[in-house]
């Protein structure tokens, strides 16, 4: 029997750190919207337990043209803490061995990501009233999810997430690493241990730089929206890594050149310069980590966690807490240095307050 075609899609998330913040009320304002009640639109049971506090704001763009004339539908999603993640979808039918091509493909190459740059560019003007402190230099990230339709067997039977990891698990795990050859077995099952199921019809299987879907468009798109935040999450964590490595370096360097005794005089400025930095990234941080709710230990919540553990967010996210623990303890230090030079130097003052007492008092007495 010939096997059934495969059909879906290729979406391609290109996250951009574009400014300190984006004021959404002020973007629906620009594009003339209204904000979303909820989001994501969870399809599973207990939908209340989860919802971004303030939903991105969504802006469609028109569709564009691949180097090779494929269509390819771009949206741009800005997010409050800065980010703004432009989509791009790409539609596949073919075999399972077109399927690992055309994702191998699309993952390797670069295209996209000038393309989506070059659409984001386009739209700054536009959006700049609402942004706070934009960026002049922007951090990326990337991140692919392949979402295949459900295959129907002999005209009924929709195959199952367990009959789809047994018989292709070898081409799924290539799609999830970006690969056009097989993998080892070991690889493999280190692929496919990342795999989940709500109905026995859907299956996520999550990578570190890439997801694959089986399920239907409508079904997939609360995974969709949880892969997508979870890759905000990890731009956003890895550039406060970076500040917060340079902010540390600039700090020990300058306690390395001032040892001498008057130059603890000056750490009070530059400690409290250094704890404003740190509460500012701590709030924003904050915002990042709690912009998405999960008040129940449910199926999204876990799809999430699974998401954050193999994008890599919890290391960034650990990464930052132990440099903003590193950042409390210098300004703790630095703050104690300070008060010991000035208990020191009002010492010396009583004392040479004292002196001066005792030389009246002879002085007076002679």
């Amino acid at each position: 029997m010939t096997a059934p075609e495969l059909t879906g899609t290729l979406r391609v998330f290109h996250l951009f750190d574009i400014a300190e913040a984006i004021d959404l009320t002020r973007l629906h304002e620009v594009f003339g919207t209204r904000p979303s009640r909820r989001e994501p639109a969870f399809r599973h049971p207990a939908p209340e337990y989860v919802r971004f506090e303030r939903p991105p704001v969504m802006e469609p763009l028109e569709p564009t043209l691949t180097n090779d004339r494929l269509m390819a539908s771009p949206r741009v999603r800005y997010f409050e803490y800065g980010v703004a993640s432009v989509e791009l979808q790409l539609s596949f039918a073919g075999s399972w061995e077109e399927l690992v091509l055309f994702a191998n493909r699309w993952i390797s190459s670069s295209e996209l990501e000038g393309r989506a740059h070059t659409l984001l560019r386009e739209r700054i003007a536009f959006v700049m009233p609402a942004l706070r402190k934009p960026y002049e230099a922007w951090i990326t990230e990337d991140y692919y999810v392949v979402q295949m339709d459900p295959i129907v067997r002999d005209g009924a039977d929709i195959c199952s997430a367990e009959e789809l990891l047994r018989e292709r698990g070898a081409q799924i795990a290539q799609i999830v690493r970006g690969e056009c050859k097989p993998l080892a077995k070991a690889e493999q099952q280190d692929v496919l241990q990342s795999s989940m199921s709500y109905y026995a019809t859907d299956l996520v299987v999550a990578g570190w730089v890439a997801a694959f879907v089986y399920d239907t468009p409508a079904g997939a798109l609360p995974t969709l929206d949880l892969l997508e935040y979870a890759n905000t999450q990890l731009l956003e964590f890895r550039y406060y890594d970076d500040v917060l490595t340079r902010l540390l370096a600039g700090v020990y360097q300058r306690l390395e050149r001032h040892r001498g005794f008057w130059s603890r005089w000056r750490l009070a400025r530059e400690a409290e310069d250094l704890n404003t930095i740190r509460l500012d990234i701590r709030e924003v941080s904050e915002l990042t980590d709690n912009a998405i709710k999960f008040l129940s230990d449910m199926f999204y919540a876990r799809v999430y966690r699974l998401a954050t553990h193999r994008i890599g967010v919890v290391d960034y996210h650990n990464l930052v807490e132990e440099k903003l623990t590193t950042a409390r303890d210098l300004y703790d230090s630095m703050v104690n240095e300070f008060h010991q030079a000035r208990a020191f130097v009002l010492e010396v003052l009583v004392i040479i307050i004292l002196l001066v007492e005792i030389v009246l008092v002879i002085q007076g007495k002679g």
